[in-house]
């Protein structure tokens, strides 16, 4: 079944691609003839990654609805520019303290046409455009994960679960601890910031920087080995080739968490394609889900330079998550002694 799954998505690419993949004759190439992709790109998307569930199946969206598309974005980002109140009391005991200022998001202005057509989501696979269900063990695997998440309840209450969230750096998540960011790597999809990918090509690399967090993948091009599972990372093992002017770059040997592998296999396909972008799609077969997964987006070529990402440097959250952790159970114990 799972062949099929892949036949149909990667016949139903080829029908949305040829139309906006450039001609051979415009592609700027490099020496030796290969489409250049070196530069950067801005792939920050209004088009969300999941297919809003009122839109069932459908692929695109209508003038009418990309218009709201925008004025819902163009509306958060008013109300969370306003000023806040100087004088503001505290927030309610548990409450929800918001983000940081909307300055520092970057979700960008519009969504992505492809064909002309602007997508209802970045899924296409499976139909309803959204992610598949996780199998059991895989279920399982999420809820033994670390989590970016406010705690359950007031007081150390992991002292009487047995559980350990805040009791080191290892018990957070990858991105707390600015080791990795899954999503913003491989597959590479828009997120909330940090959109730059910068790429760095030559005839037997490929080198592609994730803004989010300072990831360079590194890409063998015609290798045709996979390295030992033994060596696997958190971003995997890739090797590319060339179907004519697309590169496939094929990834296997994922860590999930550190010494954690992850049955897992992403297929990537790196297009030339209007205005000097490219044309991104990927296929996923991970085994803590029920189905394959897959979609398509546009990575437009950009003049901005992405800069260090200094996480560490600033990473504030993860000592007074700890702090804080140690000052609940301090408490907690000197209450239950009285």
């Amino acid at each position: 079944m799972k062949a099929s799954i892949r036949y149909l998505f990667s016949y139903g690419l080829l029908l949305f691609a040829p139309l906006y993949v450039v001609a051979q004759d415009d592609i700027t190439r490099t020496p030796s003839g290969r489409p250049d992709f070196n530069g950067n790109y801005d792939i920050s998307s209004l088009t969300p990654f999941q297919r809003p569930a009122e839109y069932g199946d459908r692929l695109f969206l209508g003038e009418d609805e990309v218009e709201a598309l925008r004025e819902r974005e163009m509306g958060i980002r008013a109300r969370d520019a306003e000023a806040s109140d100087p004088d503001r009391g505290a927030p309610e005991a548990g409450g929800n303290i918001g983000s940081y200022n909307d300055f520092w998001f970057d979700r960008g202005n519009d969504g992505f046409t492809i064909e002309g057509q602007y997508r209802t989501s970045i899924l296409t696979h499976p139909e309803n455009g959204r992610m598949p269900a996780r199998t059991a063990e895989g279920q399982a695997k999420a809820n033994a994960a670390p989590k970016f998440a406010w705690p359950e309840r007031d007081g150390a209450w992991w002292l009487e679960t047995g559980d350990q969230p805040y009791d080191g750096p290892e018990n957070q998540t990858l991105g707390v601890r600015c080791i990795y960011q899954p999503s913003a790597s491989i597959p590479i999809r828009p997120l909330v910031y940090n959109n730059l990918k910068t790429i760095v090509q030559t005839d037997e690399y490929m080198m592609i920087y994730i803004e989010w967090m300072h990831w360079s993948r590194i890409i063998r091009i015609n290798d045709e080995t996979h390295n030992p599972k033994v060596l696997a990372t958190f971003d995997g093992d890739s090797i590319g080739r060339w179907e004519g002017d697309t590169l496939v770059v094929e990834t296997v040997n994922f860590l999930d968490q550190p010494y954690q592998h992850a049955e897992r296999k992403v297929v990537e396909r790196f297009s030339p394609s209007n205005n000097g972008g490219l044309l991104y799609s990927f296929l996923v077969e991970d085994s803590d889900y029920t189905d394959s997964y897959g979609g398509e987006l546009v990575w437009p070529k950009s003049n901005q330079v992405p800069y260090e990402y200094a996480c560490h440097e600033g990473n504030y959250a993860m000592s007074a998550t700890l702090i804080g952790a140690r000052m609940r159970e301090r408490e907690q114990l000197q209450s239950e002694n009285q």
